[in-house]
């Protein structure tokens, strides 16, 4: 069954791409969440209209993105955390520590935009990844320091 995606979906495709897929998928997901419309020659033309705007309106996101990457690219936070002998940490740093830092600095960044491998859990020097659209990311450097008691 071919359908018109209205979205961006990973495993899909891009937002006004024409893709085939399994008609139970398209009848019982992509459809009903209007995350796809059948693929008419009508609905291409509506559809095509909707990619235009779209992408005007994505131009503008990537430069905000990018104006922010450069501002938050200056950025160095330091995380004070508990720790024991070994420099081991109790607990750890997670997306959320992180993304909790920068709003202290005026930085509103969401904690699923903070890409960490694994979550900190010793004292030390990181880059973490911070992905501000998906053409956009910028590596910020976090300093994890022994909390004084």
């Amino acid at each position: 069954m071919e359908v018109i995606l209205r979205e961006e979906i990973e495993t899909l495709g891009r937002r006004g791409d024409v893709v085939k897929v399994a008609a139970g998928y398209a009848r019982n997901f992509l459809l009903p969440k209007r995350k796809a419309v059948m693929a008419t020659e009508s609905n291409k033309k509506i559809v095509e209209q909707e990619k235009q705007a779209h992408l005007r309106r994505e131009t503008k996101v990537i430069a905000d993105a990018q104006d922010l990457a450069k501002l938050i690219s200056g950025v160095a936070l330091t995380i004070a955390q508990k720790a024991g002998e070994n420099e081991q940490l109790f607990g750890s740093v997670t997306a959320g520590d992180i993304a909790a830092s920068l709003e202290k600095l005026g930085y509103n960044i969401e904690r699923r935009n903070i890409h960490l491998e694994n979550s900190i859990k010793q004292l030390g020097e990181y880059k973490v990844a911070v992905k501000l659209h998906r053409e956009v990311s910028v590596e910020i450097p976090v300093s994890v320091v022994k909390e004084e008691e």
